[in-house]
């Protein structure tokens, strides 16, 4: 497995309209293939999300797909690039 971790510092707005938008996130990662699981946490200062695929490619995807998908649908709020790690999962639990 390989999970990607974006940090995301917007503020509350961002992890809201994902939230309120959340079919369509859904619909986007659970498309790519090899996709295995997606959190969204909520933080003091943004949100983070961790996508899980069965390989690098998926995450990788992933990664160019939540950037699309961020700069269509949600042009009204400031959303720099996310800091982004990515890697193979070695232990899950």
């Amino acid at each position: 497995m390989y999970a990607s971790v974006r940090r995301y510092t917007t503020g509350r707005e961002f992890a809201d309209a994902l939230v309120e938008n959340e079919s369509e996130v859904r619909r986007l990662l659970t498309g790519i293939e090899g996709f295995r699981a997606y959190y969204l946490v909520r933080t003091a200062d943004g949100a983070v999300s961790v996508s899980v695929y069965d390989d690098e490619g998926g995450a990788e995807e992933s990664n160019r797909a939540a950037a699309d998908w961020v700069r269509e649908n949600l042009p009204h709020l400031s959303i720099g690039p996310p800091q982004i790690s990515a890697g193979e999962v070695v232990i899950s639990i």
